[in-house]
C-alpha cells in the first residue's frame, strides 16, 4: 500500500511539472538558480522542486509616457506627452539582463524625451514632429538593444504650449497673413497699372477705338437704371482744345 502511496505522489509530482506557454509566450527556465534554456511555445516539462520559469510575452506593448514639462532651447516651457511601442525579441537577456524592464523601458523614454526637446526650438517641435521621433526613437533603441527589447515606433502625442505663447504665435501668423495680402494687392494693382497702360497707348493710336470705349461706358451705366445724365464731348473736341492751349503755351514763351 506504501508502494502505491509513493508511486501516486511521484507520478503526481511528474505530471506537475507539465506547462504550456502560448504561441506569443515564451518560458524562461531556471535550474537551482542557474539559466537553464527558452521554452515554448506549446508543451514543454520542467524537473519539479529544481526548475522554476518565468513566462515572457513576445507581443507588442503600448507604454503611454506621461505629460512631461520641459524647456525648449530657446527658454520656453512645454508640456510633451508621446506614445512608445516596443517588443521583446530576446526573453533571455529581458530576465537576466534588467530587473523590470517595463518600468527600464519607461524611464529612459521620458529621460530621454526631455532631453531631445531641450536640444530643439520651439518652432522645430511644432514643425519637425517625425524626426523628432525618429531620433527618440533610435535613442531608446540603442540604449534597450542590450536589454534584448526592440523599439518599433515612437510618436508624440500633443504640445502644450503657454497660452501667453499662443498669443503672441497668433499675432505672429495673422502678421504675416497681412503681409501677404498686401503683398497680393500691390502686384494686382501693378500688374492692372500695366494693363490700363498699354491700353490707354492703344487708344491713342486709333481714335476710334476711344469712341467704342466711350459707347460701352455708357451702356455699363445704364445697367442699373440709373437716373443720371452724362453729357460726352466728342473726343475730336479735347484734342482740338488741347492743340489750342499748346498753341497759346507757344505764343506766350515765345
Amino acid at each position: 500500500m506504501t508502494t502505491y502511496i509513493i508511486l501516486f505522489l511521484t507520478a503526481l509530482i511528474l505530471i506537475s511539472g507539465f506547462r504550456i506557454a502560448q504561441e506569443y509566450e515564451r518560458a524562461i527556465v531556471f535550474r537551482l538558480g542557474r539559466f537553464q534554456g527558452v521554452r515554448g511555445p506549446g508543451w514543454y516539462w520542467i524537473i519539479p522542486l529544481f526548475e522554476r520559469q518565468q513566462t515572457i510575452d513576445m507581443r507588442t506593448r503600448t507604454v503611454d509616457l506621461e505629460q512631461q514639462e520641459t524647456i525648449t532651447k530657446d527658454s520656453v516651457t512645454i508640456k510633451v506627452n508621446a506614445v512608445l511601442w516596443f517588443r521583446v525579441i530576446d526573453p533571455k537577456r529581458v530576465i537576466i539582463e534588467v530587473a523590470d524592464y517595463k518600468m527600464a523601458v519607461y524611464q529612459f523614454s521620458v529621460t530621454a524625451l526631455r532631453n531631445i526637446i531641450g536640444q530643439h526650438l520651439l518652432d522645430e517641435v511644432l514643425k519637425e514632429r517625425q524626426q523628432i521621433n525618429s531620433t527618440l526613437q533610435q535613442l531608446v533603441d540603442n540604449a534597450t538593444e542590450s536589454w534584448g527589447i526592440k523599439i518599433e515606433m515612437v510618436e508624440m502625442k500633443d504640445v502644450e504650449i503657454p497660452t501667453s505663447m499662443q498669443r503672441a504665435m497668433a499675432r505672429e501668423a495673422e502678421a504675416v497673413r497681412e503681409k501677404r495680402a498686401r503683398i497680393i494687392k500691390a502686384e494686382a494693382e501693378l500688374e492692372a497699372s500695366i494693363k490700363l497702360t498699354q491700353g490707354a497707348q492703344e487708344m491713342e493710336k486709333s481714335p476710334m477705338s476711344l469712341e467704342l470705349r466711350r459707347m460701352q461706358m455708357l451702356s455699363e451705366i445704364g445697367i442699373d437704371n440709373n437716373t443720371t445724365t452724362i453729357m460726352l464731348i466728342p473726343s475730336e473736341f479735347s484734342r482740338a482744345a488741347k492743340s489750342f492751349s499748346d498753341f497759346v503755351k507757344d505764343k506766350i514763351e515765345s
